[in-house]
């Protein structure tokens, strides 16, 4: 059984999350190259070792390391089904001296070299030729309240492996069920000295904490699919995008009396982060691809209720300025729904050459495919079929048309 401490932010973690984790650490995950680099197959336990490793024979002392995010809410929460994209290393270290920067990316860069197939000369390819061709993207932030960086390894599924190295950070999370990390410490040290493996009555003292603040509320809210925050004022973009997502997702508020407030918050931040329309277009662009690849009606589903947030709930832009970012929003999940529409067509085509084969594994095709700007039952509208097979939507859905006026 799990245990909580009395401060309530700390719980320790059952064997059955302890036994996830470890096998969240020692799954091969995919770092994809850019142009005829090859993909590096990398084991987080062997990427955290060997980076921590270079840091402190470089003299960067690494207070702990911690799991963060989706992986972490993977690991905690009870619903099986439960999955993640994200894999988030939190390193603690001190970035008060700027060359502690330098060493930290040197480090990561050179520890990649190991993971090269055998037969790459390891001696022609430096730290800067493995940043260009495997980093997704990079952040550093000093100020008054944070100083931390960021290394994203690239993953052409949106399954980044995200580095960060952390001195300071005011505001950790944007939502409760996103706040949990999980402090890998003592399971390290225990891969490190242990020669017996670990079962049900011998593995190590591994503790989470919910930075949202109280650990068994956040892990309520979890299991059971609640939408809760704090100051989303404080959140770069408000926790906006995230939001959405997770009402894609099946989320609820938590509290339905407060979400209408909160919604405001989040969408003033966001327009405050930012302010102009090429911004606006570069982060959406951003953020669907690394959450929604290859899932289109997710997608969709996804810039509709983007939409229908920023409508309701937007009171800092002028008139002209909404209309943009409406327009902006209707005109993504327009370039969705015709993707959506040509997939629709090709698989009919299909089905109409290959009856026996396509037509139970496309149930949806029986629907009529409506097309975009004509609905006489709704007037002006994008109307598209949400197909109800799993192999189109992964985490299941009961099939239905969903129409949404513009």
């Amino acid at each position: 059984m799990a245990s909580m401490d009395s401060s309530g932010r700390f719980q320790v973690l059952s064997f059955e999350q302890v036994e996830r984790l470890d096998q969240v650490l020692k799954d091969p995950v995919s770092v994809h190259g850019r142009g005829n680099f090859p993909t590096l197959e990398i084991k987080l336990l062997d990427l955290v070792n060997i980076v921590r490793e270079k840091l402190e024979k470089d003299g960067v002392n690494v207070r702990g390391i911690r799991l963060n995010g989706g992986a972490a809410s993977y690991i905690l929460c009870s619903e099986k089904q439960q999955s993640y994209n994200d894999l988030d290393l939190i390193f603690g270290v001190d970035l008060s001296s700027p060359n502690n920067m330098n060493l930290i990316k040197e480090a990561v860069f050179e520890s990649l070299l190991n993971f090269l197939p055998d037969g790459v000369n390891r001696d022609r390819i430096g730290a800067c030729t493995m940043q260009d061709a495997y980093v997704d993207k990079m952040v550093k932030i000093s100020n008054d309240n944070d100083r931390w960086s960021l290394i994203s390894l690239a993953n052409n599924s949106g399954k980044n492996v995200e580095l960060k190295f952390v001195d300071r950070m005011r505001r950790q999370f944007e939502f409760s069920v996103d706040s949990f990390q999980i402090i890998m410490d003592s399971l390290l040290f225990f891969y490190k000295l242990s020669q017996i493996p670990m079962n049900a009555h011998f593995y190590p003292t591994v503790m989470g904490e919910s930075v949202f603040g109280n650990f068994h509320e956040a892990l309520y809210h979890l299991n059971n699919k609640l939408i809760a925050t704090r100051n989303p004022e404080e959140i770069r973009g408000g926790g906006l995008l995230k939001y959405c997502n997770l009402l894609v997702r099946d989320y609820l508020p938590a509290s339905q009396e407060e979400i209408k407030l909160l919604e405001r918050y989040m969408c003033s931040r966001f327009f405050i982060d930012f302010s102009e329309l090429p911004q606006q277009r570069q982060k959406l662009d951003s953020y669907l691809s690394a959450h929604f690849s290859g899932d289109d009606v997710s997608k969709y589903e996804y810039l509709v209720t983007l939409r229908r947030v920023v409508d309701a709930s937007t009171v800092c832009l002028m008139m002209h300025e909404r209309r943009q970012t409406l327009k902006l929003i209707t005109d993504l999940a327009q370039e969705v729904q015709r993707s959506l529409a040509f997939q629709q067509r090709k698989c009919r085509n299909n089905h109409n050459r290959h009856p026996t084969s396509l037509y139970a594994a496309l149930p949806f095709m029986q629907q009529q495919y409506i097309p975009y700007g004509f609905d006489q039952g709704f007037g002006f509208t994008n109307s598209v079929y949400i197909p109800h097979h799993n192999s189109y939507r992964p985490n299941g859905h009961n099939g239905k048309w969903m129409h949404y006026a513009y």
